[in-house]
């Protein structure tokens, strides 16, 4: 059953159809104040906890693209929904979870380690499929956050452009700190930004930084004026969530 624009679910009552309204036109605008065309952002609706109703409304209301973070919630999703929108996978990705998503996922936002890699290879070359990811980068060196320090990056990808043909990298990810100012925020954003061009003036095969994945509800702004082709929105479009369930 699809709801209607207001609705009772994650977060309670509210409208999902005027979240979206309100993410778009800041979207829009923070754009067009740096320059940048609006149509060039992908707005991912991050639907972690988010129950399946909720997802298909948000689909009715034009999100192309959806993000999970389990790939357990990805696939069970992805049985009742199917194709009607692109599933990215954003959250860090277990090896043994890798043969569940392989062939569901527009985008890997999370390779992060050679082991992972090596097993996103072995099976891609069983499905005949190419992998489409980004390499999760820790641009803040948080202990608690997954990703490559900046330094590592570079020698990571050349590894992977050598060995994992199935592999094709299009870009970064990174989370900004938590409870960081909006100066901080700003400058994990632009470390980002300028690491996706110094990779992409070496021009290394099967590797594009086409796509920089960064920015959440706190921080999307932020991270459109500093180079953001894709902005991760949960809370801004479906409420607060209990991350206990």
């Amino acid at each position: 059953m699809f709801l209607t624009n207001t609705m009772i679910g994650v977060g309670g009552n509210m409208s999902i159809a005027k979240n979206l309204d309100k993410v778009r036109q800041n979207i829009k605008d923070v754009a067009q104040k740096c320059g940048r065309k609006p149509e060039e952002i992908l707005l991912l609706g991050v639907t972690k906890t988010v129950d399946i109703d909720v997802v298909e409304e948000a689909i009715e209301l034009g999100i192309t693209d959806v993000g999970e973070n389990k790939p357990q919630e990805l696939t069970r999703k992805y049985e009742a929904i199917g194709d009607k929108v692109k599933w990215h996978q954003i959250g860090s990705l277990q090896t043994n979870k890798v043969k569940y998503i392989i062939d569901k996922v527009e985008l890997i936002h999370s390779l992060d380690r050679i082991s992972l890699a090596k097993e996103i290879q072995k099976r891609a070359e069983k499905e005949d499929l190419d992998i489409n990811c980004l390499v999760q980068v820790n641009v803040s060196k948080e202990e608690s956050k997954h990703g490559i320090y900046k330094e590592d990056v570079e020698n990571f990808i050349r590894e992977c452009s050598s060995n994992y043909d199935r592999i094709k990298i299009k870009g970064l990810m990174t989370m900004a700190p938590f409870d960081a100012s909006r100066e901080e925020i700003r400058s994990v954003f632009k470390d980002l930004k300028d690491l996706s061009v110094k990779i992409s003036d070496m021009n290394i095969d099967n590797v594009e930084m086409k796509e920089l994945s960064m920015g959440m509800s706190g921080d999307y702004e932020i991270a459109i004026e500093e180079g953001a082709t894709i902005v991760r929105i949960g809370t801004s479009i479906f409420g607060k969530r209990n991350y206990n369930k």
